[in-house]
């Protein structure tokens, strides 16, 4: 305590943080092949969600929306592999 009777908050700029209690975040390491083919799915996905009788699931049964699903993503796959994407 100072003779004025207030505590010093901190000494140095440099050792002074605004949360003591926390440590410093260390960059993790990004798996980028993981990335990349999650990145892939997600974007299929919202290829197939484009597809209104998919997103709305206008088929009654369970197997019926399978094979649609099914052939939509043939489709997908099947124009993937003309357009040489």
């Amino acid at each position: 305590m100072t003779a004025t009777g207030s505590a010093r908050i901190c000494c140095s700029v440099v050792s002074c943080r605004l949360f003591p209690h926390e440590k410093a975040a260390v960059p993790q390491k990004t798996d980028w092949r993981r990335y990349r083919d999650r990145n892939r799915i997600e974007r299929m996905f919202n290829k197939l969600k484009q597809m209104r009788r998919i997103a709305t699931r206008y088929d009654k049964t369970a197997l019926s929306f399978m094979s649609f699903l099914n052939i939509a993503a043939a489709r997908l796959w099947i124009e993937s592999l003309v357009n040489g994407t």
